[in-house]
């Protein structure tokens, strides 16, 4: 079925009706969601009876369900919903476009998937929070460059870990609150003359309503900048699980084998967590590189923002269960870690503030610390667990204030 055939003679060569229809069937429920709004506004123009909009009402909230409605006749989601509503279907697009119906139905599916990621987010930063407390205490080199730098705790560093995904949890409500508007009532470009009543947060340009994506970019940079950063703590996963590091062993329910080496445990849910980072980017630009073009309102290649926005949905939500499964998991080798830590060069800018506190100048503490390194005579006059606690946030007491404050955050108890 399709709603222009009314204007175009015969049928479509197959190889263009395949290429024309939209792979769209995840916009069922959000479809009859935005269709129900637009069936109540004809209701209150006086275009559908009572009876009338009651039987769409019933008939969209058993079809929301019902994936299975939509047929490879029906060129998208659209006509499928029009053609499973029978005869008083063909009165439900009375004032409205697909330009309108699919943007509305792609910002409900937009603000949905930004409500699930928030939620995943927050399941995996409450885990590492877990994580975090009962790693208060155990000593690590902090690395710049990834050369030891600092002595730190694995709980200081893990909290680092939750700013990051705190931050992701802001761009998806902002990715959400761009979404929230409605474009019906912009029909295909410039409204209708039925004066029907205005939906609950129309947008205030008709031509903007159909041809913006911008929420839908909104959504898909909260979601590549989230990929980095489980990237960045994948990678941190696979080198603490390696053996030259031994930081931590990976759990067996999230980790696989080698198919050749009986002895190999893989860090495969860590990896490929950093490779769909550069998916996610990618399907940032493409749908960027797609939209840059287009003059206003609407054109069909705004069908291609369905593709990237799904896949997304998807990645998110399995890499986020997957990684929160994992981390669960990890068990630390505080040994190997408090031995690492226990490099004496670690202590080197301790020892350069220890001289400026007796009135050097820092630089030439530091050419005299340094110096000292260099000829191998360098030795510390203290301890790591001593220079964390000297530093207030790595230590312990500053990781439990710190805990206690992303608790807060986050609305959970450990």
């Amino acid at each position: 079925m399709t709603l222009w055939g009314g204007r175009v003679e015969g049928s479509l060569d197959p190889a263009v009706w395949e290429f024309l229809r939209a792979d769209d069937a995840e916009l069922l429920p959000y479809d009859c969601e935005a269709t129900c709004v637009h069936a109540r506004r004809l209701l209150d123009a006086g275009i559908l009876t009572a009876a009338e909009f009651e039987e769409v009402e019933t008939a969209l909230a058993s079809l929301a369900q019902d994936r299975g409605a939509i047929l490879r006749s029906d060129e998208d989601v659209h006509s499928a919903i029009e053609r499973r509503l029978g005869e008083v279907g063909r009165k439900i697009h009375a004032g409205r476009s697909r330009n309108d119906q699919v943007a509305a139905a792609m910002r409900l599916y937009v603000l949905d998937a930004c409500a699930e990621a928030r939620q995943e987010i927050e399941a995996l930063a409450l885990v590492v929070l877990s994580f975090a407390e009962a790693e208060a205490e155990t000593l690590m080199p902090g690395y710049t460059h990834l050369q030891r730098g600092q002595p730190v705790t694995l709980g200081h560093h893990l909290l680092a870990w939750v700013e990051m995904l705190d931050r992701d949890r802001t761009r998806f409500a902002v990715a959400g609150e761009s979404a929230a508007a409605s474009p019906l009532g912009a029909g295909a470009l410039a409204g209708s003359t039925l004066g029907l009543p205005a939906p609950p947060g129309q947008m205030r340009n008709s031509i903007d309503a159909v041809a913006d994506r911008d929420f839908a970019l909104d959504y898909l940079y909260a979601v590549a900048v989230l990929y980095t950063h489980l990237s960045r703590i994948g990678e941190e996963i696979v080198l603490w699980s390696s053996g030259e590091f031994g930081f931590a062993r990976l759990p067996e329910s999230a980790a696989t084998g080698s198919s050749m080496m009986p002895q190999k445990l893989n860090p495969d849910v860590a990896e490929l967590a950093r490779g769909k980072a550069g998916t996610a980017i990618g399907r940032l630009a493409g749908l960027l590189a797609t939209v840059k073009g287009l003059p206003l309102a609407y054109d069909r290649d705004l069908q291609e923002d369905k593709a990237p926005v799904f896949a997304a949905r998807r990645d998110v939500r399995l890499g986020l269960q997957a990684l929160t499964a994992l981390v669960a998991g990890l068990e630390v080798n505080r040994e190997r870690m408090a031995a690492a830590a226990s490099d004496p060069l670690v202590l080197a800018t301790d020892a350069a503030e220890a001289l400026v506190r007796e009135g050097v100048a820092f630089r030439e503490a530091h050419e005299r610390v340094a110096g000292s390194v260099r000829a191998g005579s360098f030795s510390p006059a203290g301890t790591a667990a001593e220079s964390v606690a000297a530093r207030g946030a790595p230590g312990p007491g500053g990781v439990r204030e710190a805990l206690a404050e992303a608790r807060a955050r986050f609305g959970g108890s450990l």
